[in-house]
């Protein structure tokens, strides 16, 4: 789809952070794409992991269904992707996602045209396929309350999940560009207690999260380090879903992550050590753009 645009990516045999070091923004990460590299890598040492326990069999059984899957939530087609126009991504890559039998997410941004240009792709893919576009998650910024409601009133009628993008926090331009807030727990659960669908914390990735967690019971948890764009500890998403998924179900229903998914082993990796839904964007962004919405489906239907 060059006509699109030019994607920000440097065609890298394998994605694993190692070819696009200091281009943010863009496809790139933060120190020096050091959490996107161990994200990568983080799979491959699980495997090597379950393979000393005598447990790779396990994993390499693993039958993996669409329900597994989900594209992540992206915004910023333009300064991130390479998109010519904003609104040429969302449209397609929902509908590639939709398509594949996958989940959606739908990732909230500034300005304010981001987060409703994803409002009226769902609410156009929801047109044209009635009662069947029902597993879309919308995540918010932890903007001040008054703006968080706001947004919560836009997408109310289209959302499957709603959650907190708590991990953005630590994005240092944008928190002082919109002013986003470390939100408490008692501010988060006056949040969720005005829906009925399941609440997700994302961005969970250190210590304090956990505590969060414990406090505020939510009905997801969605382990990220945002693909190693956020200034946050050093460590990888595989990593920390290894260690606290056990954990992490007493407080829980569902444990999501995010982080390096490259390949159909990584996705049954990551179900094997806890996952209940592995959530990709750099591959999925790279087939769209690439070769249009077939391009991600066949990505896809790769995975299971």
């Amino acid at each position: 789809m060059a006509t699109n645009g030019k994607l920000k990516c440097n065609h890298c045999p394998i994605c694993n952070g190692r070819g696009c070091i200091g281009e943010l923004p863009g496809l790139g990460g933060v120190f020096e794409n050091k959490n996107f590299q161990l994200n990568c890598d983080g799979w491959n040492e699980l495997r090597k992991l379950a393979e000393q326990n005598g447990t790779l069999k396990n994993l390499e059984q693993i039958q993996i269904s669409p329900q597994n899957l989900r594209c992540g939530p992206v915004t910023g087609a333009e300064e991130n992707i390479g998109y010519k126009k904003e609104e040429d991504f969302y449209l397609p890559y929902f509908t590639a996602a939709f398509n594949s039998g996958i989940g959606i997410c739908v990732g909230d941004g500034c300005p304010d045209l981001k987060l409703h240009l994803g409002i009226q792709a769902i609410k156009s893919l929801k047109e044209k396929n009635p009662n069947k576009v029902n597993d879309v998650a919308f995540f918010l910024k932890p903007y001040p309350d008054a703006k968080l409601q706001e947004r919560l009133s836009w997408i109310k009628p289209y959302a499957s999940y709603i959650g907190i993008d708590i991990d953005s926090y630590n994005i240092l331009t944008m928190r002082n560009l919109v002013n986003l807030e470390k939100k408490t727990v008692n501010q988060l659960t006056e949040f969720r207690n005005q829906f009925e669908v399941p609440f997700v914390i994302k961005g969970v990735f250190t210590d304090e999260d956990l505590t969060l967690v414990k406090e505020l019971k939510p009905g997801v948890v969605y382990i990220s380090n945002h693909g190693g764009r956020v200034e946050t500890r050093v460590g990888s998403s595989a990593e920390f879903l290894q260690k606290h998924a056990a954990e992490l179900k007493n407080y829980c229903d569902e444990i999501w992550v995010d982080g390096g998914i490259r390949t159909k082993e990584d996705v049954q990796t990551a179900i094997f050590y806890g996952a209940d839904k592995v959530i990709l964007a750099r591959p999925f962004i790279r087939a769209l753009f690439e070769n249009d919405i077939a391009g991600m489906e066949k990505f896809a239907k790769e995975l299971m």
